[in-house]
């Protein structure tokens, strides 16, 4: 969503490289590049004017007069200004100290609340929480079903007394009434979270406001979200000024943030309404939502990455205990199977889209190309060329001679080549991983142990030049007995050589300190210092 205005920023810190001083007309066209990139993002005039005017502000500060490095200055500066706007600190749900919990989805329709409530159900659940969904949306045709359908799908139950609206007939029924009384249902059933669906509309009206604000009256929400579709641009912010003249709301919730337009109301909401963006939702499936973080949204925004989100992510998809054998595998040579590097793929897929995966990475909106045509099926393909091979073949590689690689490759769908170059890839990486877990770095790359190429600075480069040094002194042992008896008795004859006199004196001898002295016209008497 925000690749147009990643790439701009870019592109405008680019030019800031390599000075060391900023100028006031550096600052000046600096400042223009990011109004124009934030104006085509779609932010609103006045979130970009209070944007700009802080970061140009800051620029001609001390902070950045003074700084060794300026453009790292005002990159660090739009990022913390970044931050401000889209909320600062990440806003968390409160829950009630007595009875259930109670959150009120409102929004127009076709924003995407229905599905937004199962999800949040499921987000609420996965924290240890006990939710219920009420159907109160009873005008939408098969809304009641949808709402059902997505319960079931999260395993969370719903309450729907009421059929609504089914095959364009309409059967009636107060969704105020149906709100009231999804509280007691709550109570009986030892629910601690209640989401109540409301009704939208297509536009902004009466009819819409006043419905919601009496299911607000009626049932008190400890929480009032407003759900926005992230793609209407400039007119979100205006639904969502209205929301809040009309009913009120305590957060936000963004929607279809995975689409491909400007993003431009996720940077005004905040600003405009005084209200935070709470959650946000970046996918189709129940699993793509979360808590809306300002500061790993801004550094997505500036391509710094969101390592603390893939982080989250891989805690709750990977198996602990697999990894840890996998791990115990990679410290022993050879132990790390083709079995092994196929569980490891499964948990990777767990995480999701590869594309998303690595667009959470720092610097990948320089390959944002080559990711948007990445196919998602090598995984699959992968998957196909291990689970025909034997047990065998998977726990021995190198038994898969020409013969057995046809046989793979037919019984997987692919080319011989296909199946070559896996098990090729499998041999690389097994032998950097198992390099990299003994601490010794990658084979064929000096640097730091465990850092391919990235060297180790003056302690490690003198340190591995003094093992370098000690390995090229040292003299192969042969491995006949007899010739190792042999060099063993030169070796130490050598060394009672040298050790007879640390002077230096061959044969052993005393030396005459007084004749020495004399052939080096030293002063009378010096030579009882030489003793």
């Amino acid at each position: 969503m925000f690749a147009t205005l990643s790439d701009r920023l870019a592109d405008t810190f680019k030019n800031l490289r390599g000075k060391g001083r900023l100028s006031e007309a550096d600052i000046d066209a600096t400042a223009r590049e990011i109004r124009i990139a934030l104006l085509e993002a779609d932010v609103a005039l006045p979130v970009v004017k209070e944007f700009v005017g802080a970061v140009k502000e800051r620029a001609r500060s001390e902070e950045v007069s003074g700084a060794l490095n300026p453009a790292q200055q005002i990159i660090k500066i739009v990022h913390e200004e970044l931050v401000t706007i889209l909320g600062g600190e990440t806003r968390r749900l409160r829950y009630a100290k007595s009875g259930p919990t109670v959150i009120m989805l409102a929004g127009l329709q076709g924003a995407g609340k229905t599905t937004l409530a199962a999800k949040l159900a499921l987000w609420l659940k996965d924290q240890d929480k006990t939710p219920m969904l009420v159907a109160a949306d009873l005008q939408r045709p098969n809304a009641v079903q949808q709402l059902q359908v997505n319960g079931e799908r999260v395993g969370v139950p719903v309450f729907a007394p009421e059929p609504g609206n089914t095959q364009g007939v309409e059967h009636g029924g107060d969704p105020v009434a149906v709100a009231r009384a999804s509280i007691e249902e709550a109570r009986r059933k030892l629910h601690d979270v209640v989401i109540i669906d409301t009704a939208g509309r297509l536009g902004v009206d009466a009819e819409l406001m006043k419905q919601a604000a009496d299911i607000r009256d009626a049932v008190q929400p400890d929480e009032v979200l407003f759900v926005v579709d992230a793609m209407i641009g400039q007119d979100a912010v205006t639904t969502a000024q209205a929301f809040l003249d009309g009913v009120g709301y305590d957060g936000v919730v963004l929607t279809k943030l995975d689409g491909d337009a400007r993003g431009g109301a996720a940077l005004s909401i905040r600003s405009i309404t005084g209200k935070p963006v709470m959650f946000a939702s970046s996918g189709e499936k129940m699993t793509d939502f979360d808590l809306f973080h300002p500061d790993r949204m801004a550094s997505r925004i500036l391509d710094m990455g969101d390592m603390l989100t893939l982080i989250e992510q891989a805690e709750k998809a990977f198996d602990s205990e697999q990894s840890l054998k996998a791990a115990e595998k990679l410290a022993t040579k050879g132990g790390f199977t083709l079995e092994d590097f196929l569980q490891q793929m499964m948990q990777i897929r767990k995480l999701g889209s590869m594309t998303k995966i690595m667009g959470m990475l720092p610097g990948m909106g320089q390959f944002r190309d080559q990711l948007e045509n990445f196919d998602e099926r090598e995984i699959d393909r992968i998957q196909a060329i291990i689970q025909s091979m034997t047990p065998a073949e998977r726990d021995n590689p190198k038994i898969i001679d020409g013969s057995r690689r046809a046989r793979i490759a037919a019984g997987s769908g692919r080319q011989v080549s296909d199946v070559n170059q896996l098990v090729d890839r499998f041999f690389e990486a097994r032998k950097m991983m198992e390099s990299m877990a003994r601490g010794g770095g990658v084979p064929g790359m000096p640097g730091m142990p465990g850092m391919p190429g990235l060297g180790g600075g003056k302690r490690a480069g003198a340190r591995q030049a003094s093992q370098a040094k000690g390995k090229k002194g040292k003299k192969r042992v042969s491995g006949n007995p007899a010739k190792a008896a042999q060099q063993k008795a030169q070796q130490k004859a050598a060394s009672a050589d040298k050790a007879a006199n640390p002077f230096g004196n061959p044969d052993g001898a005393d030396v005459d300190y007084e004749k020495a002295a004399e052939q080096l016209n030293l002063p009378k008497d010096f030579s009882q210092f030489l003793k």
